[in-house]
């Protein structure tokens, strides 16, 4: 079977700790989003286990694959799980879930966890759109913008330019850097027309690094235009797939004049983990009515 460099790593975690047995409420959120599907699982508000994985072609079997996959080894089951919020693109099709919350208001919840309560700017990287966020102390949405429906900025455009120049997408970051000069940004916006742009550079003789740069700065100057748009306040963190790329985070780092927060979990499972933080609170008003 050929390479598939344009896919990432799919995995769980659970606390070592086995939080989950001594808990009194364990609540849920899954993030069914247009690329990739997360589910959390929270103990008394705290993360006990979690999954990611590539969305299939069915969301509501994704979440159930998702949330079985959270659950796994722990010992529980789904009717353990006091109450469950669905989130992302699929948000509707989560079958299990109570209820929907969209996908800013948990991203900007999960930002909180993740980041502390200092974090007052938060850029969402997702699959196929970009936000920019502002939240206050308790990660509460004030306010928000997204960009154009254009993959160009977001992690499916990515994944086509791994495909496309065959090189392993967790590998793109650094492989950006590894250049003699910074090359000017591809100068289009459209995912395809960027394709097809880069093409022409590799015909050029460009290596591929310098081609990989070019387009980790492009990102990185189409979110930087978000974020300006929007104004950066107070602490500034990252979310989604994207968070994980170097060679647009530092980039964007660079125009910005300003450092990213460091996450205490994968930034990929804060639309989740901010679900089953709402869920927790949800619940937590049913037990007192």
């Amino acid at each position: 079977m050929a390479q598939e460099f344009w896919r990432w790593k799919e995995y769980n975690w659970r606390d070592p700790e086995e939080s989950w047995n001594k808990a009194k409420m364990l609540t849920a959120g899954v993030d069914v989003g247009s690329v990739s599907t997360q589910a959390a699982v929270m103990a008394d508000g705290q993360l006990c286990a979690f999954a990611s994985m590539r969305t299939g072609s069915d969301s509501p079997d994704s979440a159930r694959k998702a949330m079985d996959w959270a659950l796994r080894e722990t010992g529980l089951t789904l009717d353990r799980i006091r109450y469950v919020i669905g989130t992302g693109y699929g948000r509707v099709n989560v079958p299990f879930a109570h209820r929907t919350i969209t996908e800013i208001a948990c991203h900007a919840r999960g930002a909180n966890f993740m980041y502390g309560p200092n974090v007052r700017t938060v850029l969402d990287m997702g699959g196929q759109d970009c936000k920019a966020i502002r939240c206050d102390e308790k990660g509460k949405v004030s306010a928000f913008l997204m960009n154009d429906k254009c993959a160009a900025g977001t992690g499916r455009g990515m994944e086509v330019f791994a495909d496309l120049l065959s090189v392993p997408l967790e590998q793109i970051g650094d492989l950006s850097y590894e250049v003699d000069q910074e090359p000017q940004p591809v100068s289009s916006t459209c995912v395809v027309f960027a394709k097809t742009e880069a093409v022409g550079l590799l015909r050029k003789g460009w290596p591929k690094n310098n081609v990989l740069a070019a387009y980790c700065s492009a990102m990185a100057h189409r979110v930087y235009t978000l974020l300006e748009r929007l104004g950066v306040e107070g602490d500034f963190g990252i979310t989604g797939g994207i968070a994980k790329n170097s060679g647009v985070v530092k980039r964007l780092e660079k125009e910005l004049n300003l450092k990213a927060l460091t996450p205490r979990y994968d930034p990929q499972i804060a639309g989740a983990v901010g679900a089953a933080l709402f869920a927790h609170t949800l619940a937590q008003k049913e037990a007192t009515a």
